[in-house]
């Protein structure tokens, strides 16, 4: 028996397709497909939410330097004029060097990160900002389930679709 259902496609082509419902699924909450394409799709979503569950709590604090530009009183970078060797003028924000507490990954966390990287493909929001879907599974999605052993999507039937007949479904999170 294979591993998973082939879809009628060639290999690129349907990794390709999960791949785009699954960061469809994971940017929206739901999608309608149909029934075999929903099945692959709650297979992985189900995998990679189990994975981020497992890491979900899997950081160690780091104590972290940042370097920060100074503000003024109202809010405004302090410059300064600084010559080159050369003797050309130019303006140099000051900066203030402080350390933080961060929460930095763990190594197992870190590879389950990479293993989800390669199911989502890169999204942009109507303002043309890049969404990272890795960090919505892992900050917002996996805490969601944390307390839940599986069963984190479930299917609707719609009916058939008109054009082929094909039964559709709604694969959404629960």
């Amino acid at each position: 028996m294979p591993a998973q259902r082939k879809l009628g496609r060639a290999t690129d082509q349907r990794k390709a397709m999960l791949k785009g419902l699954v960061s469809s699924l994971f940017e929206n909450g739901k999608i309608e497909t149909t029934e075999a394409r929903a099945k692959e799709v709650k297979n992985i979503a189900e995998k990679l939410i189990a994975l981020a569950v497992k890491e979900c709590d899997n950081t160690t604090a780091k104590q972290v330097k940042v370097s920060a530009v100074k503000l003024d009183p109202k809010g405004v970078k302090i410059t300064n004029k600084v010559t080159s060797k050369n003797g050309k003028a130019y303006f140099v924000n000051e900066r203030e060097i402080k350390t933080d507490m961060k929460a930095v990954d763990n190594p197992s966390r870190l590879n389950a990160r990479r293993k989800a990287m390669n199911w989502f493909y890169k999204i942009k929001d109507a303002e043309g900002n890049t969404i990272s879907l890795t960090n919505k599974l892992f900050d917002e999605i996996a805490p969601k389930y944390k307390d839940k052993n599986g069963g984190y999507t479930r299917i609707y039937k719609v009916g058939p679709r008109k054009g082929d007949g094909a039964e559709v479904v709604i694969l959404e999170f629960v």
